[in-house]
């Protein structure tokens, strides 16, 4: 994990470290209030910054490179790429320009979140057909419920990922990481207009999901739950599609392919904690991390509904069996 932090005055030394964090950038105008605060905090090829303006600076800018999602705290980006004017404020979370292509536009006394990541995690999450590229067709979510959870998920990457994964070594951090990751890029296609949503079942999905397709994807869950695997990656085990995997699980187990992923942790770092030293050195935030939860409440209700304790106490009872 790298951390990166930024506080000045000074426009040209502002200017010079956005070209270097972003892509190439100059501020216009002269404003008054020339303080700019940056914190990055990146890893996994995942980046989160937290900036705050206190002027307008206008940017024209080349190709990130990165699917970019800016959470608006307060004051306005406006993108006046192609020369339209679309203004987004408090509250919104979008995607700032497609990752391939320039975008210009003006950031007006803002405080806001910039969470980055690789393109490419979108194709490994929805795996079209015929090896197509996920594309996202619009900036704003579908609806004021898919902001709500598009904003949330960030929030959460910011907020309990990267805390909890500071704590970790690299191998239970990087699971940490990649599996909540994988749950913002999934988010990502589920609020942002794309092509994936438009994507349809095929016929050869049904007949595929049947149960040796369900046996098959769930020894290959249970043979790499430690590792960072996505539904594509279930899928190509099988081999068959994505949607025969869903439509497996669905029919055959009554829950989802990733559902039966976070059931398969949850049973290890049960085991986990029931084979530790009481008076050891392991604690329930360490197990937790390493078998990719990184939010403590949510690890601690999901063991109780599936133990009937809390993780505590199996770590100092070393039940129940």
């Amino acid at each position: 994990m790298t951390q990166l932090f930024f506080d000045s005055g000074d426009l040209a030394a502002t200017e010079a470290f956005l070209s270097a964090a972003y892509t190439p950038m100059q501020i216009g105008g002269r404003p008054s209030d020339t303080r700019a605060r940056i914190s990055r905090t990146a890893v996994g090829g995942l980046s989160v910054d937290r900036l705050s303006f206190g002027y307008t600076m206008g940017y024209d800018a080349g190709c990130l490179g990165k699917v970019c999602l800016v959470t608006m705290h307060s004051g306005s980006i406006v993108d006046t790429t192609g020369g339209r004017e679309e203004i987004f404020g408090p509250g919104q979370t979008f995607l700032l320009a497609p990752h391939d292509r320039p975008y210009e536009g003006q950031v007006r006394a803002a405080r806001c979140t910039i969470t980055m990541f690789d393109p490419h995690l979108l194709n490994r999450v929805a795996s079209l057909p015929g090896d197509k590229d996920v594309r996202i067709t619009g900036a704003r979510p579908v609806g004021p419920a898919e902001n709500r959870r598009l904003g949330a998920a960030v929030a959460y990457l910011r907020d309990h990922v990267l805390d909890e994964s500071a704590a970790c070594d690299d191998d239970e951090g990087g699971l940490l990481v990649s599996t909540a990751v994988q749950h913002l890029a999934a988010t990502v296609l589920k609020t942002l207009p794309n092509n994936a949503r438009t994507d349809r079942a095929t016929p050869r999905d049904t007949r595929d999901a049947h149960s040796d397709t369900l046996r098959r994807a769930v020894s290959f869950i249970e043979a790499n739950a430690h590792r960072d695997i996505t539904l594509a990656d279930i899928a190509a085990s099988v081999p068959v599609t994505p949607r025969a995997v869903q439509y497996a699980f669905t029919r055959h187990a009554g829950t989802t392919p990733l559902g039966h992923l976070r059931r398969v942790r949850l049973d290890r770092a049960h085991a986990e904690l029931r084979a530790a030293e009481p008076s050891g050195t392991t604690t329930v935030a360490a197990v937790a991390g390493r078998w990719g939860f990184a939010h403590q409440g949510r690890f601690a209700a999901a063991y109780r509904q599936a133990y009937g304790v809390a993780p505590s106490v199996t770590l100092r009872t070393g039940g129940p069996r």
